[in-house]
């Protein structure tokens, strides 16, 4: 049975992504992000999912900024322009998330008393509590369709497959509405 009514849009197939945003990996998987989200528009739900690793100094900060950022309603331009200056984590440390929220004519302030008072906290939390029951071990990893496709070790054909994927599911979601 189908959750719509003729003419009626449903819900569109969700592609999470688990990131971590002080991740060299997670940058090198971001073009292939911009071609999925390109590629299917609303039709494809591509979310951000905090994955941060203990190995990064700033990345649970990070994950948190992310969180302020979609408050403000830019969390995939903060998420992208901070992936970008990855490399800049280790000299600036939280630093850097105040300067990308200003370079993106954010409320700077505004992100600094969100990483004082914690107010994000139970969402990365929740996010990586997730992660781990479902076994993501590194970033970034994708899940789409039920299917858990580690990108940690190597990005080579994971477009591809989650292409694959999405088209499937989009081709069973309009069988069921016709």
């Amino acid at each position: 049975m189908s959750d719509s009514l003729p003419g009626h849009p449903t819900t569109p197939p969700v592609l999470d992504v688990w990131c971590e945003l002080q991740c060299p990996d997670c940058l090198t998987a971001l073009d292939d992000l911009r071609a999925l989200r390109a590629r299917y528009g609303e039709r494809l739900e591509v979310r951000l999912r905090h994955f941060p690793l203990e190995k990064h100094k700033y990345s649970f900060a990070a994950a948190q900024a992310a969180e302020e950022a979609v408050e403000q309603g830019q969390g995939w331009p903060y998420a992208e322009a901070l992936l970008a200056r990855v490399k800049e984590f280790d000299r600036r440390g939280e630093a850097l998330l105040s300067d990308v929220a200003r370079d993106l004519g954010l409320d700077a302030d505004e992100f600094d008393t969100a990483l004082i008072d914690g107010r994000h906290t139970l969402i990365v939390d929740a996010d990586q509590a997730e992660g781990k029951a479902i076994g993501v071990t590194g970033t970034p990893t994708y899940v789409i369709g039920g299917e858990r496709l580690d990108g940690g070790k190597s990005q080579e054909g994971l477009r591809e497959r989650i292409e694959e994927i999405a088209d499937r599911l989009l081709a069973d979601q309009d069988a069921s509405q016709n």
